[in-house]
């Protein structure tokens, strides 16, 4: 796995060929249990990798389309999954845990619902309030430059701009880190704000 920005938090990624673009999974390295969000195939360097980490406490899932190689990690470690409240009825994976706008998933890392994508209230985590963690509603296809879902993959473009709009309104976010292509390490609000000022 990849060292990101902050000493606590990894990164493993996948290349997919149809995008041309990377997909990633996040590891918050904390006391209390660490937190996968998610969760790629691991290689075998990096299932050794995780389990000298400290191996993994609690799934987190962005959206259904997110959900991965979570049964497996799941099964293999015993973590926790949480998944998003608006889609239990039909979410693919069995949750230990559904998340709702604005809960606090463990100390330091919050849930907030995004509407209007491509699946009913996709989460965007926000960690210790600097650090923004999106799934699918919120990318990176050029880097430097946040971008939205295409159009014609949203469910409600007008409420899906509002929910870019409202994270945007967040201070203090210093880094965005994407599900769906590059990461913004640095100036992440910044981009958000452009971002939200385009729509």
């Amino acid at each position: 796995m990849k060292l990101s920005h902050r000493k606590d938090l990894f990164a493993w990624s996948v290349f997919n060929e149809e995008r041309d673009l990377d997909f990633h999974s996040y590891l918050w390295v904390r006391e209390g249990g660490n937190v996968v969000i998610d969760p790629l195939p691991l290689s075998a360097h990096d299932h050794k990798h995780l389990q000298k980490l400290g191996g993994v406490d609690f799934i987190v899932i962005t959206n259904s389309d997110h959900c991965r190689a979570t049964e497996q990690l799941a099964g293999q470690t015993g973590a926790a999954v949480y998944g998003p409240s608006a889609e239990q009825e039909t979410f693919p994976v069995i949750c230990d845990r559904w998340l709702y706008d604005g809960e606090e998933i463990v100390p330091g890392l919050l849930a907030y619902q995004l509407n209007g994508s491509k699946t009913p209230g996709e989460l965007a985590l926000l960690l210790e309030h600097t650090t923004l963690i999106t799934g699918d509603l919120i990318r990176c296809h050029q880097a430097g430059e946040l971008c939205m879902l295409p159009d014609a993959k949203l469910a409600d473009r007008k409420l899906a701009i509002q929910s870019v709009k409202r994270i945007a309104s967040f201070p203090g976010i210093h880094a965005v880190l994407t599900g769906d292509g590059w990461p913004l390490f640095v100036h992440g609000g910044e981009a958000l704000h452009h971002l939200a000022r385009s729509l």
